[in-house]
C-alpha cells in the first residue's frame, strides 16, 4: 500500500529530527546536547522530539529495532537444509564482503563509535539492545524448533550465535577505531569468520536445520 502524504511527512520529520541530533551528538559528544538543544537546531519543540524518540538514546540510537531481530530475521530467512548458526554465518560473510554499512564498514563509524564509548548512557542502551537481540532469538529458535517451553538448548544456542555476531562487530569496531579502511579490515573479518566457525561445535552448527521442501 502506498504511503500517504500524512505518513510520509511524519517519517520526513522524524528522520531530520534524529539527522540534526546526530550532528549535535558527533561534534559535541552525546551527554553535552540538550533535548531543548536538538529541538531547537530542528526548529520543532520539545514536545514533538518526545513524540517521536521517547527517550535521548532513541535519537543516537533509532535504528535499535533492525539490532533487536537482525539474526533472527537471518534464522527465519534460512535456506532448506542450512542450520541457524550457518544462516547467520552466511548472512555476515555477505554483509563482510560487500563492505556493508550494517557491520560498520563504513567511513565515519569510528566516530560513531567515539560518541558511544564516550557516554554511559550510550553504552548502557547498546547492552540493553544486545541482551533484547538475545532474547527475540531465543523465542525464535524455540519457534523454528517446536522446542517445549522447558527445553534449554534455545537460549543455548541463541547465546552461541550471538557470541558469533558479537565477536565480529567488536573486532570491526575496534579496527574502525584504529583508523583503518573499511575494505582493509573487509578482508581480515572475513578470515575472522572463518575462525570462528571453526571454534563452533557440530551441535551448535546443526541445529535448527531447515527441512527440505
Amino acid at each position: 500500500m502506498a504511503e500517504g502524504l500524512r505518513e510520509r511527512k511524519k517519517r520526513q520529520t522524524r528522520q531530520y529530527i534524529s539527522d540534526v541530533a546526530t550532528g549535535l551528538f558527533m561534534e559535541r559528544g552525546f551527554d553535552a546536547v540538550t533535548i531543548a538543544e536538538i529541538a531547537e537546531a530542528a526548529e520543532v519543540s520539545v514536545n514533538t522530539v518526545y513524540n517521536y524518540f521517547p527517550a535521548k538514546e532513541d535519537l543516537f540510537l533509532d535504528r535499535g529495532k533492525g539490532l533487536v531481530d537482525r539474526l533472527s530475521r537471518f534464522v527465519r530467512a534460512r535456506a532448506a537444509g542450512e542450520s541457524a548458526a550457518a544462516a547467520v554465518l552466511r548472512e555476515l560473510r555477505e554483509e563482510v564482503v560487500s563492505v556493508s554499512p550494517k557491520v560498520g564498514l563504513i567511513e565515519g563509524y569510528d566516530r560513531f563509535m567515539k560518541v558511544v564509548h564516550g557516554s554511559a548512557t550510550l553504552q548502557a542502551r547498546l547492552w540493553h539492545l544486545q541482551r533484547e537481540q538475545y532474547e527475540d532469538l531465543e523465542v525464535t529458535l524455540r519457534q523454528e524448533t517446536g522446542a517445549p517451553d522447558g527445553d534449554p538448548m534455545p537460549g543455548l544456542m541463541a547465546g552461541q550465535i550471538g557470541w558469533v555476531h558479537q565477536t565480529l562487530m567488536t573486532a570491526i569496531v575496534q579496527e574502525m577505531l584504529a583508523g583503518r579502511k573499511p575494505a582493509e579490515v573487509s578482508r581480515e573479518a572475513l578470515a575472522l569468520l572463518d575462525e570462528i566457525e571453526e571454534l563452533l561445535s557440530e551441535r551448535v552448527l546443526n541445529y535448527a536445520v531447515r527441512a527440505d521442501g
